[in-house]
């Protein structure tokens, strides 16, 4: 299968990291533009067409967060990673909440950066199609009318809230989606700070839908993010999860 070839946008304002980055995408046969701030990337975008945005959040003049912010609510579609030395839980969620699709600590190695945004283009592509009535992945089908849910054949009761969890995480697989944005879609805007709840109903969504609860092969911890969907029956080359312990499971 050829691989794709990504229009992409690098926003740095170290022009050696920009570069560097750039060749290194250029090579692997991916077309490079630079912008060395917010509204310098906002300009470009104004007057040509990317799949994705690769971010920096320690810029002079219009921040990280605030560009991030300005081109998700003007670029629907595309894909914007923050690529940052800032690795602070607040700064994770926060990034993601304006609109990120994923997050990366400097340094970062080329090989998890395309592996990411292969994910996110693949999940693009879904959304423009029309969302199925049944949602799958792995052994797991969920038919989002009937209200059901089923592993290899055997039906799962879920709570209603246990249901819509589920179901956002799918419809958001390979996605890192942050604790603040579950909290708030499921349980409404006055919720954002109960990650204990939260962890909580993941703990009981996995002992419902995880062959083994403690080595989950479905819904992934994002280190002090949130969680990820992922479906063990597709190639994923950077999601991982370590061992759960006892302790943690049922704490």
């Amino acid at each position: 299968m050829t691989a794709p070839v990504w229009s992409i946008l690098v926003v740095d304002d170290e022009p050696m990291f920009r570069k560097t980055l750039c060749r290194s995408l250029a090579a692997a046969g991916h077309h490079m533009v630079e912008a060395c701030s917010g509204g310098d990337a906002v300009d470009t975008l104004s007057h040509s067409a990317f799949q994705f945005v690769l971010l920096d959040l320690n810029m002079p003049g219009m921040g990280g967060m605030t560009t991030c912010g300005m081109i998700r609510s003007i670029h629907s579609r595309i894909g914007i990673v923050v690529l940052s030395v800032r690795d602070a839980e607040q700064d994770r969620v926060a990034a993601l909440d304006a609109g990120a699709d994923d997050y990366l600590s400097k340094p970062f190695g080329l090989r998890e950066l395309i592996a990411r945004l292969s994910a996110i283009d693949r999940r693009i592509h879904s959304e423009r199609e029309e969302e199925p009535a049944v949602l799958k992945a792995g052994e797991l089908q969920m038919d989002l009318q009937g209200h059901s849910v089923w592993r290899a054949g055997e039906a799962l009761h879920l709570t209603p809230k246990e249901f819509e969890l589920l179901a956002f995480l799918m419809k958001n697989q390979g996605r890192p989606v942050a604790h603040t944005t579950l909290l708030r879609t499921i349980w409404g805007a006055n919720y954002g700070n109960e990650s204990h709840y939260l962890r909580s109903y993941i703990k009981t969504l996995r002992k419902k839908i995880e062959a083994n609860p403690a080595r989950p092969e479905y819904i992934l911890t994002e280190p002090r993010v949130g969680y990820r969907f992922r479906n063990p029956a597709a190639a994923d080359l950077f999601a991982s999860e370590p061992e759960v312990s006892a302790a943690e499971l049922y704490r």
